[in-house]
């Protein structure tokens, strides 16, 4: 039995689709926590257990994790959180007791480079995601770390902006390379430990896409795709601050987001070598193809 999170978000959804493709005798039962189980496909409800309810409460982490052999745990985004160990290790809190209590062998959880960094300890978001590592690493569970670079997915956000205004944005410097990843291949990296859960003890396992590419790489790349002019603009972080304020975010999830990418552009993300172990497949003109170009043509133009 194979318990899986956030089933509806990014990274789940498509694992959950990549772990009921699967066919033969050895097929995994499969159960899902959810806080509304209306998001699912109607199609996939009647193929998994579903437990409905957060996956950061004791009781329906207790109820969900009994018969568990294997977890698949990320933390959903929290923009109203008092602080960044809420968002991360005090809801983490209790599945690592109920990982404890059932006897669960495996946990797969998806986490952020930068482990071993210089700037590691003051990377916000990514601070408090290798905390939770550690939380859950304490518990004795054989546990595998998806050490994530920045998603290609988050561009998604702005496919209104991107093709209406020809602009996207983010906080790092405009040349500065690092290496990104499609949640897909995250996911599918999430699957094959699942799936093969020979592996024991805790470890990392960096999920870093083909290719580094700076912000400037990424507007040429989504240019000659999208066959119209794309740019970056370097937001500051008055106005990053701002904009998430007007969406109710706290200033220490907002302070976490503007230390993680003051981190990235410090290196945050370049502790790692790219191996054929640690190069996931998809590149980005790739994704851009078949993810942003269909997004952006699916956005109503402003006005």
């Amino acid at each position: 039995m194979i318990v899986i999170t956030a089933p509806t978000g990014q990274i789940g959804s498509r694992l959950l689709d990549l772990l009921l493709d699967r066919t033969g005798p050895h097929r995994e039962e499969l159960r899902v926590i959810v806080r509304d189980p209306g998001k699912l496909p109607e199609a996939v409800r009647a193929r998994v257990d579903v437990v409905t309810g957060s996956h950061g409460d004791a009781q329906v982490v207790d109820r969900a994790f009994a018969g568990a052999d294997a977890v698949f745990w990320l933390v959903p985004p929290n923009r109203r959180a008092p602080s960044l160990a809420a968002v991360y290790s005090e809801f983490t809190r209790a599945a690592a007791k109920a990982f404890t209590a059932h006897g669960v062998g495996h946990v797969v959880g998806v986490s952020a480079l930068g482990r071993g960094t210089p700037v590691a300890d003051r990377a916000g978001h990514v601070t408090a995601s290798l905390a939770m590592d550690d939380l859950i690493a304490r518990t004795g569970v054989a546990y595998r770390a998806l050490a994530n670079p920045s998603f290609m997915d988050n561009l998604l956000r702005q496919a209104a902006s991107i093709r209406d205004d020809g602009v996207f944005t983010d906080l790092v410097a405009a040349d500065r390379k690092a290496p990104v990843a499609a949640t897909r291949d995250i996911a599918a990296a999430a699957a094959g430990l699942l799936l093969d859960r020979s592996w024991t003890g805790t470890g990392e396992v960096p999920v870093l896409g083909p290719e580094d590419l700076s912000p400037n790489d990424l507007a040429a790349v989504m240019s000659e795709v999208l066959g119209r002019p794309v740019r970056y603009e370097r937001q500051t972080p008055g106005a990053f601050r701002t904009a998430l304020a007007a969406q109710g975010t706290t200033d220490a999830v907002v302070q976490g987001y503007l230390d993680m990418m003051r981190a990235k552009d410090d290196g945050l993300d370049a502790g790692v070598l790219r191996t054929p172990l640690t190069a996931s497949p998809t590149p980005f003109r790739e994704w851009c193809e078949q993810v942003l170009r269909p997004a952006v043509a699916r956005q109503p133009s402003a006005g």
